[in-house]
């Protein structure tokens, strides 16, 4: 018989800490001494001239990741949510348009819209992907709608074959919002310049990382311009760089420092090998979840590849016949207290979906007045309205942050054994904790 389980007193499956996950190493040492030495911390002039477009670690990092990956044009930026900005006024996004976004993703996926003057609509998710449901963003489409910032959430592709599908029919841009999946594919197709213009998050906590950037990618020459003139102080150079009257004629201070992109141009390096351990595990991890009642793993669709920023499965309390919550409660008891966020074995949920904020129940963004949300008063942003979202959010969705590197599948064997092991005694753990099935 298995051992009593440990939220009821028994001993813990595993007691050893998850090996924490390092990021920098001898490559990025050597990088960043060699800007140093080279007394160049930045190479930004926010004005015509050579150094408009950033230094020389810049322009190596952009030409390295667009060759990577194939794309024609590479933009860094400080952030991603410097990226998001950027992107919208790069396909002309300004006041008194919509647009739509999903409502279960980084509060910045929305917010970049705020910063023009526009109204952020939320539409629902696919409850398989986690990405925007085609159908959802059809009908939330209007007249209004100027773009569709598209979340390819987790690392899984969004179906961009039937947002594209959308976006043609009203002539509305579509902008990726790639920050969790750098490396997917789509069809063959590296996500990000699917649309208009995407990018990724170069923050911290991302596959590879410069503690804080991001990087845009499209491949059309005019939004790339128009994302560098963004980028930086770009109304400095109307009579050196012209600007179109059909994009934002202003920019600000949205750049990478040489420091950052030394880093990141080995951490690039280390992309694909992580990514293929990232996939080895969630393969591994699949097939062994494979079968247990009331735990569905991922899916992969067809024809795509998932960067695996985190491993999401979806749970079903009624058939285990536990809460969610005391689910993941009973779950982590089996494994060594975690340090932080990746050292967690499961996590019960995501964000909130976003329209339940306050910015969108007040109707309010900026200090006095409710601007840009009384340009559009039909827009609701009412409890019910992403009934999907909301049911991943309350009940369905567990995340586990620990299929990465440096763990192996042994490792895994141990989550396997202490979800195994609540299972079994999912009965008497609700009767004896007794907290209520939600």
């Amino acid at each position: 018989m298995t051992s009593l389980p440990a939220i009821l007193g028994g001993v813990p499956i595993r007691r050893t800490p998850f090996p924490p996950r390092r990021t920098m190493g001898t490559e990025e040492r050597a990088a960043v001494l060699a800007v140093l030495d080279s007394d160049c911390l930045s190479g930004f002039i926010g004005a015509a001239g050579e150094g408009f477009l950033g230094g020389p670690q810049v322009r190596a990092f952009e030409s390295a990741w667009a060759d990577q990956y194939g794309f024609r044009h590479a933009v860094s930026v400080n952030s991603w949510t410097s990226g998001l900005v950027a992107a919208l006024g790069a396909v002309g996004v300004g006041p008194g348009d919509e647009v739509i976004c999903s409502p279960f993703t980084m509060s910045a996926s929305a917010t970049c819209a705020l910063f023009w003057g526009a109204v952020p609509v939320f539409a629902d998710i696919d409850p398989v992907t986690f990405c925007l449901d085609p159908a959802s963003v059809a009908a939330k489409c209007s007249p209004r709608t100027r773009a569709i910032v598209v979340v390819h959430l987790f690392g899984h592709p969004a179906d961009m074959d039937g947002i594209l599908a959308v976006a043609r029919r009203a002539n509305i841009a579509v902008v990726e919002d790639a920050a969790q999946a750098p490396g997917a594919r789509y069809h063959g197709q590296p996500v990000g310049a699917l649309g208009a213009c995407g990018g990724f998050s170069l923050n911290y906590h991302k596959h590879i990382h410069t503690g804080e950037g991001g990087m845009l990618v499209t491949q059309d020459d005019a939004i790339a311009k128009r994302l560098q003139l963004i980028r930086n102080h770009g109304e400095n150079l109307p009579d050196h760089w012209p600007i179109d009257t059909d994009t934002c004629l202003f920019g600000g201070n949205y750049r990478l420092t040489e420091l950052q992109a030394a880093i990141g141009i080995a951490q690039l390096q280390r992309l694909e090998g992580l990514l293929a351990h990232r996939q080895a595990l969630a393969t591994y991890l699949s097939a062994q979840l494979s079968g247990y009642p009331g735990i569905v793993p991922p899916v992969v669709a067809e024809d795509c590849t998932h960067s695996w920023y985190v491993y999401p499965i979806r749970y079903d309390a009624e058939t285990v016949g536990l809460s969610r919550s005391l689910f993941v409660q009973a779950v982590n008891a089996e494994l060594p207290l975690p340090h932080d966020f990746e050292a967690t074995a499961l996590v019960g949920g995501y964000v909130r979906p976003l329209y339940l904020n306050r910015v969108y129940q007040e109707r309010r963004a900026f200090a006095h007045g409710h601007f840009p949300f009384d340009r559009s008063p039909l827009v609701s942003y009412e409890a019910g309205l992403c009934p999907v979202a909301e049911r991943m959010s309350e009940r369905e969705l567990l995340l586990c942050p620990i299929v990465r590197e440096p763990l192996c599948t042994h490792d895994l064997d141990d989550l396997v054994a202490a979800i195994d092991r609540v299972l079994t005694h999912a009965p008497m753990i609700q009767t004896q904790v007794g907290v209520p099935r939600a």
